[in-house]
């Protein structure tokens, strides 16, 4: 009820910076999911009341979309054109879209920003899922939010690029909140279940070799999305992870015992080298450990899997 009647403030206050009353469609809350995969259609299982609109840039998904109880719209973040019709739709963005493949600017997120900077009024409220690994490489070390960007490589260089493009509607008046996310899974996301990998034995690292990982459980993800646009403050950074301290190698044995499955066979960091893609190594570079008190004292939110423990139990 407190965090409703701040938003509803908050909002007055937003209304205020535009001359004369504005008309009901623009006081009526519209929301908006930019990038709606997994974790976006959980989004939509979780609040499926709220009127959302989707931009898809693929027409198959249009039926199930709206299966789901959202309005499609179609529209691509690499042709501005067809994002015009963003401009004064919604009033809060859950913003899911990675970025192109290549490069170092997030040219989607750019395109997006000036499609939202189109219409009488931004919105009053985004999300933006980002990523962890534009911290880079702590050896280990808790890492808070108020530590400095240092990303290794190019992937996380367009995430730091779009968090900075942000910042410029944020500016406009929409209280944009970013949400750093490590790796995302859980048994029924697609290429998030370890059971995959562990069925065709990827080997991990040795324990004398092996770096610090964290994760959130997709649920959990959508969670923190949907109280980001309500509870957070304007241009505020949360690492979005669960309370686990657990290595890669470790992590893995964890889900081949909860899953019945044969633990991963342990190979040297040289010998993983020769064998692994260059951008499976990237992850095995970096060894962090994040500090999640932020989030949870700020949004309020109590994760539903705060562990790998709960959230790979077979149903």
């Amino acid at each position: 009820m407190r965090a409703s009647i701040w938003a509803h403030r908050r909002d007055a206050r937003h209304a205020k910076q535009h001359k004369g009353a504005l008309p009901a469609r623009f006081r009526r809350e519209r929301l908006l999911v930019i990038g709606c995969g997994d974790v976006g259609l959980r989004l939509l299982r979780q609040q499926p009341t709220r009127g959302w609109r989707v931009l898809t840039s693929t027409p198959s998904r249009m039926v199930p979309l709206r299966q789901a109880g959202a309005v499609p719209l179609l529209g691509d973040l690499d042709d501005f054109r067809s994002l015009r019709r963003l401009a004064g739709l919604a009033t809060r963005v859950v913003h899911l879209a990675p970025p192109q493949r290549s490069g170092v600017q997030d040219l989607r997120s750019r395109a997006l920003v000036r499609a939202l900077r189109l219409g009488r009024q931004v919105p009053r409220a985004l999300a933006y899922v980002s990523t962890t690994g534009v911290y880079g490489d702590a050896a280990g070390a808790w890492v808070a939010e108020t530590r400095p960007v240092a990303p290794h490589n190019q992937r996380a260089r367009r995430r730091v690029d779009a968090e900075q493009v942000l910042r410029g509607l944020a500016r406009r008046g929409t209280a944009v909140s970013v949400l750093r996310a490590p790796g995302i899974y859980a048994l029924d996301r697609v290429g998030g279940s370890p059971a995959e990998r562990l069925r065709r034995g990827e080997p991990v690292l040795a324990a004398a070799d092996d770096v610090y990982t964290n994760r959130i459980h997709a649920e959990d993800l959508a969670r923190a999305c949907w109280l980001a646009l309500w509870r957070a403050s304007p241009m505020r950074v949360f690492n979005v992870c669960d309370d686990a301290v657990l290595k890669m190698g470790d992590y893995f044995d964890l889900a081949a015992d909860l899953l019945a499955l044969p633990r991963p066979p342990r190979i040297s960091r040289v010998r993983a080298e020769q064998q692994f893609s260059p951008l499976r190594m990237s992850f095995l570079n970096e060894s962090r450990r994040l500090d999640n008190r932020r989030i949870k004292a700020e949004l309020r939110l109590r994760w539903r899997y705060p562990t790998p423990q709960e959230g790979l139990r077979q149903p």
